[in-house]
């Protein structure tokens, strides 16, 4: 009787590590080849922006569209940091022409998303900064198979993330 148990359990712990460890290997494998597909994206985006000085709708979906073809979902965060240079001119004596301060505004996701549907690009100027934070909402094989096995619970263990900053170096053109 003895034997027979211990033999029963030899079999499920040679089935555990011949089958599950290698699924779950292969699933954080593929999980880090998107993060990876992602962060190259999301760079190639971001400096296409940067060199271009202008958002388009085109890149904006030709870009949702590449990321998606990793077979996940995911949340597009933008965050555009419009410069407002302030023209006023500070008067004193060392100087006369010196410039005020620069105030920023920030445009969302939500407001890009509708000037980008409304006018087909947004021009942006040198100094103007953008970043955007990409992250997967579904959950993964091996996100699946690591909350089962390590008992995580919560949204935060091990997302595909992408996250990107870039300052405008030109002025957005037609």
């Amino acid at each position: 009787m003895g034997d027979s148990l211990i033999t029963i359990i030899a079999i499920g712990l040679a089935a555990v590590l011949m089958f599950v460890f290698p699924l779950m290997s292969l699933s954080e494998r593929t999980d880090d080849i998107s993060e990876l597909m992602l962060n190259s994206t999301t760079d190639e985006f971001i400096n296409n922006i940067r060199t271009t000085g202008k958002l388009t709708l085109d890149d904006y979906e030709k870009y949702l569209q590449t990321i998606s073809s990793t077979g996940n979902s995911f949340e597009v965060e933008l965050i555009i940091h419009q410069l407002d240079e302030n023209p006023g001119v500070k008067v004193s004596q060392a100087e006369m022409t010196k410039i005020g301060e620069n105030i920023y505004y920030k445009s969302y996701t939500s407001q890009i998303q509708e000037e980008l549907n409304k006018n087909g690009k947004i021009k942006l100027k040198e100094g103007d900064m953008i970043s955007v934070t990409v992250k997967n909402t579904n959950q993964t094989i091996a996100q699946l198979l690591r909350n089962f096995f390590y008992q995580i619970t919560g949204d935060g263990s091990g997302q595909i993330v992408a996250k990107g900053n870039a300052i405008i170096t030109v002025n957005g053109s037609n």
